[in-house]
Order: structure tokens, then C-alpha cells, then sequence
């Protein structure tokens, strides 16, 4: 098992062990030894569901099994497992289960169950990633920055550059990179961004972000997208971080840059081990 494996493990283990009392990011991501913000990009690739997801859905299997005895109320559970009401908890039982908690509790009654995670890494090689590896001097972007929640931003993200081209935004701002830039560990600032040039004005609707000079590991793509972003993105947070040697995670962003509509980059700050 890898330091990474090792790290993301024992990260789970933590929640297994709390799945009754308050979690919290900076905890869990603290036991794999990775920021926040790299751990939830890291998990989510992994294990195939976010952080959050995880939680909520062993939580929710945990409470069926003790329903099923047909002895707890359904108040005593919700509350055990972090909900604040019997409506709250009824909403999301139901939506995992298909069954209300109370029919939870009838003999018989099917029930999801969704198992811990356990990590198992192969790091096989062979497989080939281009990327290089540069240094960048300090530079600044401009555009229309959101705020959201790691949970949500899957969705919610198309939706923003959606909205950006439809109410014209794409004439001040082309959208040449997509910038994701750590805020709290819970949630990240998104920036729709161009190069910043000092000679013009910054527009009242449009933020500046600047990146410090430093390292990038650079990651090509090609073809049609989101599909090709989304497969080298993929190979990036589960082949390629797991087998460097030579560099370890720097920074708490990370930056596509998007050259035409099937060609573009992705880029993470690095830093040597």
C-alpha cells in the first residue's frame, strides 16, 4: 500500500469510527495528510462518490440496520445519526431507501446497503500520461467568480458557464481558463477568467485572482469534451499523484485552461519532495 492509499484509509477509517458524531473536513483530510481541498478531488476519483455522499450513505445504512430490529423510534435515530428532525431524517431515508423509516422497521422490509470503502491501489504503470513540467512567474486572472460547495459544484459549475454565455458575459469574458481556488476547506471559489492585463480597468461585476510564481505539472487533452477533460482529470488524481516520485502537491488550486473547445490543459502546482 501506497502513502497515498495508506493516507486516503485512514482517512475512512476515521469516519467509520465518528459516523455518530459531528465530522468534519479538516479532520478527516488531516489523517490522509492532504489539505482539504485535495482530498475531496482525490476521493471523490477514488471511491466514486464525494466525501459528503459517503458519509450521508453509510449513516443512512447504519440507521436501516437498527430500524430493521423494530425496537429504536425513528426520532432517537435521526438524531443519533446527525439529522435535526424526524422530517429531515424521514426526507433523506426515503430518498436512499425507497421506503419510509417506519416501514424500515416491518419485517421483511428491503433495504439498501452501501458497505465501507476499502481502498485497494494497484499501481500497475504502463500506462501513458503526457504532462510536462514549468515554471510560471506570478500572473493574474479576471472574471466572473461563484462561490460553491464541493458537493454541488459537479452540477452546478456547467450551469454557471451556461449562464455566463447566455446573459452575453462571453463578450467581456471569453473564458479562457476555469480556475478553482481554495476558500474554507468546504467550499471553493470558481473563477470564468481571462488573462488579467494591468493597461485595462476591472469591470464591477469581475474579480482578480493571482497565482503565485511556482511549479505547474502540465496535463494535455484533446477531443471532445467534457469527456476528454474528464478522462485526463481521472488519470491524474488516481495514476499519476499516486506514482510521483519527484513532486508532491502544492497549493490549494488548480487551473484548465481551455486553448479551443476540444483542446486545452489542465494545471496543478507542485512543488519537489
Amino acid at each position: 500500500m501506497n502513502n497515498l492509499t495508506e493516507g486516503i484509509q485512514n482517512s475512512v477509517k476515521y469516519i467509520e469510527d465518528n459516523l455518530t458524531s459531528e465530522l468534519d473536513i479538516n479532520d478527516i483530510s488531516a489523517r490522509a495528510y492532504l489539505s482539504p481541498f485535495y482530498f475531496q478531488k482525490i476521493f471523490c476519483v477514488l471511491c466514486g462518490v464525494t466525501v459528503g455522499e459517503y458519509i450521508r450513505n453509510r449513516r443512512l445504512t447504519l440507521a436501516a440496520e437498527e430500524l430493521s430490529s423494530g425496537t429504536p423510534r425513528v426520532l432517537d435515530i435521526a438524531l443519533k445519526y446527525g439529522y435535526e428532525s424526524q422530517d429531515s431524517f424521514s426526507r433523506a431515508f426515503t430518498k436512499f431507501h425507497g421506503i419510509t423509516p417506519s416501514a424500515a422497521k416491518e419485517k421483511g422490509a428491503k433495504l439498501k446497503n452501501f458497505a465501507p470503502i476499502q481502498i485497494i491501489l494497484t499501481l500497475k504503470g504502463g500506462t501513458i500520461m503526457d504532462y510536462r513540467v514549468v515554471e510560471k512567474a506570478a500572473f493574474t486572472i479576471m472574471g466572473k467568480m461563484r462561490k460553491f460547495n464541493t458537493e454541488s459544484s459537479y452540477t452546478e459549475i456547467p450551469k454557471f458557464w451556461q449562464e455566463h454565455y447566455a446573459s452575453g458575459g462571453g463578450e467581456l469574458i471569453k473564458g479562457v481558463f476555469g480556475a478553482c481556488v481554495d476558500s474554507d476547506g468546504k467550499n471553493f471559489d470558481y473563477y470564468i477568467a481571462d488573462l488579467y492585463l494591468p493597461c485595462f480597468d476591472i469591470p464591477d461585476e469581475c474579480a482578480v485572482h493571482t497565482f503565485p510564481a511556482g511549479i505547474w505539472a502540465v496535463f494535455p487533452y484533446s477531443g471532445k469534451c467534457p469527456e476528454a477533460l474528464q478522462e485526463v482529470n481521472t488519470k491524474i488524481w488516481s495514476e499519476w499523484v499516486p506514482n510521483c516520485k519527484e513532486y508532491e502537491l502544492a497549493g490549494n488550486y488548480s487551473i484548465e485552461f481551455y486553448e479551443s473547445p476540444e483542446k486545452g490543459e489542465i494545471w496543478i502546482p507542485i512543488r519537489g519532495k
